[in-house]
């Protein structure tokens, strides 16, 4: 049995992507099981699972609103901001991470290259940081 068995318009979710947002659709025979309409506007299709049609996420980022437990998840402000050719070259090593609308940071090699892009050129340098995870 899949998470979102049981689905209906206007359930109030939660993404990680996007935050707070309802169930605008539900899709029967489809790959995708509902359309979600969020705060800021974006409609995103998931599957059964939870699994979004943008990015290329392979788990699941949105919950029932109050299903989701979010005292582990990390969305801490920026201490540093950090300057585009530094942001460029953390981006090709890897160690970039990206401030999502939601709130939350996630490593840029999760996000479509459009959306870091679109930061980039709006100068919005505090939404990225250099990864907190430790090399090993």
């Amino acid at each position: 049995m899949a998470y979102f068995d049981n689905v209906k318009v206007k359930d109030k979710l939660y993404g990680l992507v996007f935050g707070r947002g309802k169930v605008s659709q539900v899709f029967e025979n489809s790959h995708y099981k509902m359309m979600v309409k969020f705060k800021n506007g974006h409609e995103v299709p998931y599957t059964e699972d939870g699994i979004p049609g943008w990015g290329n996420f392979k788990k699941q980022t949105i919950f029932y609103k109050d299903d989701i437990d979010l005292t582990d998840v990390d969305f801490a402000p920026v201490t540093k901001v950090l300057s585009p050719k530094k942001i460029i070259k953390l981006r090709e090593k890897k160690k970039l991470e990206v401030r999502l609308p939601s709130g939350v940071w996630t490593n840029c090699t999760k996000c479509v290259n459009g959306y870091i892009e679109d930061m980039l050129e709006a100068e919005n340098y505090h939404l990225f940081r250099k990864s907190l995870k430790k090399d090993k």
